[in-house]
Parts: C-alpha cells; structure tokens; sequence
C-alpha cells in the first residue's frame, strides 16, 4: 500500500508535506506509511488518503491469478 501511496502522491505533485496537510495527519506519518515503517494504521487514514489523491478503497475477492493491476505494479509488462 505505501508504495502505491508514494506513487499516486507523485503523480499528483505533492510533498509529504503537502499530503498530510490535506489528510490532517503528520509528514512522519505519511513518510511511515510510504516506507512500510508504520505498523498499523486505521482503515479511515489509509481512505482520507487514497480520497486525497483522486482515489478510493476497495475490497476485491481474493483470486488465485494476479490481475492486471497487480502485475503493474509488480513492474511486469507484456513485451519489449
């Protein structure tokens, strides 16, 4: 999730900083959360920060084949 985080922050164009403002917690936290540091956080401030950068929290049907998304950002592509 955090590696998600960092790469929908960046593509918005936001600091650290910037980010935790909007969500009202901490640049630490966010930092934490982008380095997989942070133990456990509440479902609500993972939400507010997925809502911040244009995005939703969803829950899928666990399946034995990666989907499209996740094969993206496992960095696999389909040819040259």
């Amino acid at each position: 999730m955090g590696r998600t985080i960092r790469r929908l922050r960046k593509e918005r164009g936001l600091t650290q900083a910037q980010l935790a403002t909007q969500v009202g917690i901490s640049r630490a936290t966010v930092s934490g959360i982008e380095n997989n540091t942070i133990a456990e956080l509440g479902i609500r401030k993972y939400e507010k920060l997925l809502n911040a950068l244009g995005h939703t929290l969803t829950v899928k049907p666990r399946s034995g084949r990666p989907t499209l998304d996740d094969l993206k950002e496992r960095g696999v592509d389909d040819g040259p």
